[in-house]
């Protein structure tokens, strides 16, 4: 009865946490007065007129959204897991990020920590992550992230 009573109250607690997080949008992770580094659909401006283009480095994070509870969409990158589960990916704004140089700025990638592994199949798409935002610096050889998101859940994009 009480292993029952805990697996309904786990249930339900991450459905509630997915219910109370705050969507974000990607340009919610840029401070308003660096919005104008964006295009118009919300891709960062980037040079390509380099050999090879660096990231871009500038660029704040908001400080404020430590500590949130937060629903964002993306694409993901596998770092770490197996054939089976992803436990640590960067989540980018568009396709192709990362992959394709220049990544773009720290403060539009995030690096996500999930302990108990996301299903692979279910990360080709644009999905949403669910879960514990940090302001938190994070450096990979593909790229620097601004933010760290303690990963709960992955929903599909179409999902609302």
């Amino acid at each position: 009865m009480k292993k029952w009573f805990l697996s309904l109250m786990l249930c339900f607690s991450t459905a509630t946490f997915a219910e109370e997080a705050l969507t974000l949008d990607w340009l919610d992770l840029i401070p308003e007065k660096e919005r104008n580094q964006f295009n118009e659909r919300g891709m960062p401006i980037i040079d390509h007129n380099n050999d090879q283009p660096a990231q871009n480095l500038v660029g704040n994070i908001r400080p404020e959204l430590n500590n949130s509870e937060v629903k964002i969409p993306g694409f993901v990158i596998p770092l770490e897991g197996d054939a089976n589960k992803v436990t640590e990916f960067l989540l980018v704004p568009f396709f192709g990020a990362c992959i394709h140089v220049p990544p773009p700025p720290p403060n539009q990638i995030v690096y996500v920590k999930f302990d108990k592994g996301a299903p692979v199949q279910d990360l080709w798409d644009v999905v949403y992550v669910v879960g514990t935002l940090k302001t938190q610096t994070v450096s990979h050889e593909l790229a620097q992230a601004g933010y760290l998101l303690e990963g709960l859940e992955i929903q599909p994009y179409d999902d609302y």
